[in-house]
């Protein structure tokens, strides 16, 4: 970014009303919530940084081409032209459609997972990881180790450890390595990109043993913008040409096109193998629909066509990075702890750090999430211990390195208005950081738990301790 002014390469043509709550209206609904922010109705939040998927503002060509849906069970021409749209970006030979990205998910896993296979990834995704666990999958941490410290300006920390990588090849063998799971832009870092330097070499250390990679590319655009800014090589490159490059190192991807995509729903299969796309089309029959489908409406896949020729492109994606590094830089002024370098969707606060009176067993990130939509009807989401869930073996909690909270943006949903308002609001709770308090589970679904537990606060019957509400004469 230069030092001049810049504004969104778009203008407002539909609004849709926000409605402010009160306070005592935000409590209440909170309590009701179980202190989960994923429990809310969304009519009571007021901004909502919950997450970038399937929630971004779609473009008059998209809409306009919803208009052009081609509703046939077979052989819709709106699959036609995402497949067409996703060999010319992504690169790869075959195009699988999915309702969303954990369909892809799963059906990668259960045709490239033997039960005690290690997979190999940078860094775990929730339901990445319990799709290859379900699958007979054991996931093993390969990423770089400054990608465990929020603290650190590396510029990739997304890339993979090639030492850890070597290591797991040499313990268990080639042969029990289903694959290497390659997230782009890592969610659960903080947003944090991979070099193509490093993802050349890597890909070229799989296929040395005869091991495929899969890119999670969900976030791939936004990976390829981080390339141009950080890797000099690529400083003159379009991000559509980093994309493909990015692309034509791994064997194929799992994509949400709920992100990049600028769509509500649906997700990819991209394959390169002919056998094994040909048992991609005949799972998606089973477990997604037609393979010219997937699950989606012809109208879904057309405003998915039109979204990734829109996202790729540089005037987009300078912008949705531009707001995202507009909170983090507020936030850095008044000295909040989060994840450094900026990620790519989203700024995450370092909530351990953040209210460092809570122990981790109580749910920092959890309560934070909580105290924030109380003050201001801002909704995020927790990324820490109760996103990380139960270790498989022992049943103990298990307390990841970074204890996060993530201020999701959606694309071309909100103006800096709103991260002033979401600013304001972190800072006054971090001048008040000693009242808020821990939480302890009420309900504990065994699966993917962050989305429908409950808890109660550890103290008292309020996110707030009774001062607090003084101290801000309410």
């Amino acid at each position: 970014m230069s030092d001049r002014s810049w504004a969104e390469p778009y203008k407002i043509k539909m609004v849709e009303p926000l409605r402010m709550t009160s306070r005592a209206e935000r409590e209440q609904a909170i309590a009701e919530a179980g202190y989960n922010t994923f429990l809310l109705k969304s009519e009571d939040v007021y901004i909502d940084l919950l997450t970038d998927s399937g929630t971004n503002a779609m473009s008059d060509r998209q809409w306009a081409g919803m208009m052009l849906g081609d509703e046939a069970y077979a052989g819709s021409r709106n699959f036609y032209h995402l497949e067409q749209v996703c060999r010319e970006y992504y690169g790869f030979k075959h195009v699988v459609p999915t309702h969303q990205g954990r369909g892809a998910e799963h059906m990668l896993s259960q045709l490239c997972i033997n039960p005690g296979d290690s997979v190999p990834g940078n860094m775990y995704f929730t339901t990445t990881k319990l799709h290859q666990e379900l699958a007979g999958g054991r996931f093993v941490d390969v990423i770089i180790d400054e990608a465990h410290d929020p603290d650190s300006e590396y510029p990739f920390k997304g890339n993979v450890d090639p030492n850890k990588l070597r290591a797991l090849i040499a313990e268990v063998g080639a042969e029990r390595v289903a694959y290497l799971s390659l997230e782009t832009n890592v969610n659960m870092a903080g947003g944090q990109p991979c070099s193509l330097a490093n993802i050349r070499e890597v890909c070229t250390l799989c296929h040395e043993h005869g091991i495929k990679v899969f890119l999670d590319a969900t976030r791939a655009i936004e990976n390829a913008w981080f390339i141009k800014q950080r890797e000099a090589e690529y400083g003159d490159r379009s991000v559509a040409d980093i994309l493909r490059e990015m692309c034509s190192h791994a064997d194929g991807a799992t994509i949400s096109a709920k992100k990049d995509g600028l769509v509500n729903i649906g997700g990819l299969l991209l394959l390169n193998e002919d056998e094994l796309a040909e048992r991609a089309r005949n799972m998606v029959v089973v477990y997604e629909g037609l393979h010219t489908y997937g699950g989606l409406a012809g109208r879904d896949m057309e405003a998915m066509a039109i979204g990734i020729t829109e996202s790729a492109q540089d005037d987009h994606i300078r912008a949705r990075v531009g707001q995202v590094e507009y909170l983090a830089e507020r936030l850095l002024a008044a000295d909040i702890p989060i994840v450094r370098p900026t990620g790519g969707h989203g700024v995450f606060i370092n909530a351990a750090k953040f209210l460092p009176h809570i122990p981790r067993e109580q749910f920092p990130a959890q309560a934070l999430t909580a105290a924030l939509y109380v003050d201001s009807g801002v909704r995020a989401m927790e990324r820490g211990a109760v996103s990380s869930g139960r270790d498989i073996e022992t049943g103990e909690n298990v307390y990841p390195s970074l204890e996060l909270i993530r201020l999701t943006i959606p694309r071309r949903v909100y103006t800096q208005a709103h991260m002033d308002v979401t600013a304001e609001s972190i800072i006054a709770l971090h001048e008040n950081r000693e009242q808020i308090v821990g939480l302890r589970f009420t309900y504990e679904p065994e699966q993917l738990r962050f989305f429908q537990a409950r808890f109660e606060p550890a103290e008292g019957t309020r996110i707030f301790r009774a001062k607090a509400k003084q101290a801000a004469g309410v």
